[in-house]
């Protein structure tokens, strides 16, 4: 396929054919109809010659005009002295007198007259019929001399003079010198088109080159940053490309190939944090299997072995489960039920599970006021979204400290807003953008076991993926999640989302 440097140069050369061909055709026509009249005022100026000929002859007190009898009757005609006067001018011209009949023959006339009667009678109709000056009219005529026909055009001048017998003239020329200039334009035209249309495809062709310079540049830059290795890289755009098309278009790559860098950066940190999440569980398995399978392993060693196991694989269940719940949110591939669902009682529930966890951890749940409001969303996935904030914020909160929960509505705006506040360690203002994304812990460090009053352990941290999903979640249902905290302060969130309408 042809570049686009080598199209444009094609369609600019045929643009340009095109054009120099409209125009030929154009001057043709119009050089045409100027020449021929150039040839209707040179046959009035032959005509008018004749008339001068004939006014000169009459100021010499010779008659040019006398009565003779035809069949019985006195008709006018030229005197011989006036004919022979007029024999010595060569042209092709007829004298008219005022009933149209034909006082005068030019020799060429009379030469046509004796050979060709049909043409010379063609040509006298055609005569008498021109009776406005300046008109012109095409005759083809027999040549006797150089053989097959010519055309001649004739004109015709009046004869102003008061008691002239002469009314008008008719004179003809040929039209061989006004054929010239058309065809003298179409060869012009056939020998300077060709090279015109040459000279500007090269000029094109290297405009063009010039023109997508900096688009081959692009392209190779493009092609070393594309390898997936180089996207910190970014395109340069030179001065001359800075403020048009090529500029924004520059601009536009760039903003992409951040974007991809991001995104890149975000798999890669994914796939190796999920790596990490489940090579303990998958080590842990391997280690209580291998404790169960040995032959000296006491029966009850064996079961607490199991027992392991089967808790580890609840856990990894759960991290799988999490995974593919944020892969379908990304493709767009998890549908959400739209039914009606009151938060009043959906809120209840979560707080007698958070209750019984607050309980164990040493913690005080309370619930606050809660407005009966409805909302159109899944039931199952704002219960999630729900113990996802409440759990988190149990984990985080040391021994006698306070979780609470609250739902209220903002008349306002048709909003209704679901809170957990806690006491516990919160979160320092550096790590805040980070707390919804995945796989991430504000304390990476520390076990996954911290020790609560009592010499009782509970989990802390789990597997970074509960705030990313509740957020989804929040998102999924035009709503947002916010969060709040000050580091050792504790942390307040916030999930807003649309009343339903109904």
């Amino acid at each position: 396929m042809a570049s686009i440097r080598a199209r444009l140069a094609v369609g600019y050369g045929l643009a340009l054919t095109a054009t120099l061909v409209a125009f030929g055709v154009a001057l043709y026509v119009a050089r045409g109809a100027a020449a021929d009249q150039d040839l209707a005022t040179e046959a009035v100026d032959e005509a008018m010659h004749a008339l001068q000929v004939v006014h000169a002859y009459a100021t010499q007190e010779r008659p040019a005009v006398d009565f003779r009898p035809i069949n019985g009757r006195y008709v006018e005609s030229l005197t011989q002295g006036m004919g022979a006067e007029l024999d010595r001018h060569s042209g092709y011209f007829f004298l008219f007198t005022h009933d149209d009949r034909t006082l005068y023959v030019s020799p060429p006339l009379r030469i046509l007259q004796a050979v060709d009667p049909t043409s010379y009678g063609t040509l006298v109709s055609a005569a008498r019929e021109l009776v406005s000056e300046g008109q012109g009219i095409k005759i083809q005529l027999p040549d006797e001399v150089r053989g097959g026909t010519r055309t001649l055009l004739f004109a015709m001048r009046r004869d102003t003079t008061s008691g002239s017998r002469v009314a008008r003239v008719v004179a003809g020329v040929p039209t061989t010198a006004a054929e010239l200039a058309p065809a003298l334009v179409v060869g012009t035209m056939l020998a300077v088109v060709p090279l015109i249309v040459l000279v500007s495809l090269v000029v094109a062709y290297w405009l063009g080159g010039r023109a997508l310079r900096p688009v081959e540049q692009l392209i190779n830059e493009v092609e070393a940053i594309s390898d997936g290795r180089s996207l910190h890289r970014r395109l340069v755009p030179s001065a001359e490309v800075s403020a048009d098309e090529l500029g924004r278009l520059t601009h536009t790559l760039n903003a992409m190939i951040a974007r991809l860098e991001h995104s890149f950066g975000a798999l890669r940190r994914f796939t190796a944090d999920a790596s990490h999440e489940l090579k303990t569980p998958l080590a842990v398995l391997r280690a209580d299997v291998e404790r169960a399978m040995h032959p000296t392993t006491s029966p009850v060693e064996r079961l607490v072995a199991l027992e392991e196991a089967l808790q580890e694989i609840a856990r990894t269940t759960d991290l799988v489960d999490s995974l593919l719940t944020l892969a379908r949110a990304d493709e767009g591939r998890f549908d959400l039920v739209r039914d009606p669902v009151r938060l009043e009682p959906l809120v209840r529930d979560v707080f007698e599970t958070a209750a019984i966890l607050g309980e164990g951890a040493g913690l005080v749940v309370s619930l606050g006021p809660v407005e009966d409001v409805t909302v159109a969303g899944d039931a199952g996935r704002l219960r999630q979204l729900m113990l996802n904030l409440v759990t988190n914020a149990i984990k985080y909160t040391p021994a006698g400290g306070r979780v609470d929960l609250g739902l209220a509505q903002r008349t306002a705006t048709a909003e209704v807003v679901f809170t957990v506040r806690d006491t516990g360690i919160g979160i320092a203002g550096s790590d805040l953008p980070h707390i919804f994304d995945r796989f991430w812990r504000a304390d990476q460090a520390r076990s996954r076991r911290v020790a609560h009053a009592g010499g009782e352990s509970t989990e802390r941290g789990g597997s970074g993926l509960g705030l990313a999903i509740s957020q989804w979640i929040a998102q999924a249902h035009g709503g947002t999640l916010t969060v709040q905290s000050r580091l050792g302060r504790g942390s307040v969130f916030s999930v807003v989302l649309p009343m339903s309408a109904e």
